[in-house]
């Protein structure tokens, strides 16, 4: 069966949320930050710190500007949705496999790809992207003297 990755939520933060979530971070700062959640009629309760972790990079990102998006993902995913993440086509998706840029394995005749494997390849496109960039920036400054 085909796994998607239509549990997508978008979140949109303003100015005032920016702010609050860097008021937040401030508090977290250090080894001794800690996140907990509560009620009226309930004690506060411990974030669990891998939960804590993930709450505390979802604030990095809201308080630099950064678009965020949470998504549920399985730890497998077919070669539509992988090439689907990476915004590539299956053919191209299935090229980087079978030459090893892409890690994958067999599930009987299907192949399958580790989601961690496919986020580690969109982080490095992006990266090289990055870096491409810059290069062409320095190069229209370097036109300007």
């Amino acid at each position: 069966m085909a796994t998607s990755v239509d549990s997508t939520t978008r979140l949109f933060a303003d100015a005032r949320e920016v702010d609050l979530a860097r008021d937040v971070l401030g508090t977290l700062t250090g080894p001794a930050g800690y996140l907990s959640v509560g009620r009226d009629d309930v004690a506060p309760h411990p974030v669990p710190p891998e939960v804590g972790r993930l709450i505390q990079q979802v604030l990095e990102a809201i308080a630099s500007g950064s678009t965020i998006t949470v998504s549920a993902v399985p730890s497998e995913v077919t070669t539509s949705t992988a090439a689907a993440m990476l915004g590539i086509s299956r053919p191209t998706l299935m090229k980087m496999v079978k030459d090893g840029t892409l890690p994958a394995h067999k599930v009987g005749t299907h192949t399958r790809l580790r989601t961690g494997d496919v986020h580690a390849a969109l982080r490095a496109r992006r990266e090289r992207e990055r870096a491409a960039f810059a290069a062409l920036l320095k190069l229209e400054g370097d036109d300007d003297e």
